[in-house]
């Protein structure tokens, strides 16, 4: 069982997906920088902006953590799982994410920051 408040483990998983998640922006963008398309600067700009937007919020995320007291680490990766230990606190707690999932995830977040923001 977790000591973890789920809002405050919200914050720790926001600070585990957003990294990825301007990982993935920024060689996206490079994908279209050298792509071949002939109005490439649209594209360039919406990702640009969502990559500030996506680095506002982790920083409001590290913000929160460094007032709460939390860190999160990933300590190991394999093909399935990839374990993160969050500490909080002062306590540590080890959490398996299921690989497929953490993609997912992502790619809810890529779409959201994309598209649903700006409803």
């Amino acid at each position: 069982m977790t000591r973890i408040p789920e809002k405050d483990r919200d914050i720790l998983e926001q600070a585990m997906y957003l990294p990825m998640l301007l990982t993935i922006l920024e060689r996206d963008r490079i994908l279209f920088d050298k792509g071949s398309f002939k109005l490439k600067q649209p594209y360039l700009e919406l990702i640009d902006e969502t990559i500030k937007a996506v680095q506002y919020d982790l920083k409001k995320t590290k913000d929160a953590m460094r007032k709460g007291q939390m860190k999160v680490e990933e300590i190991s990766r394999d093909e399935a799982f990839t374990m993160f230990l969050f500490i909080y606190k002062g306590y540590e707690e080890k959490h398996n994410y299921f690989n497929p999932r953490i993609r997912n995830r992502v790619q809810e977040l890529m779409e959201f920051y994309l598209k649903k923001r700006f409803k």
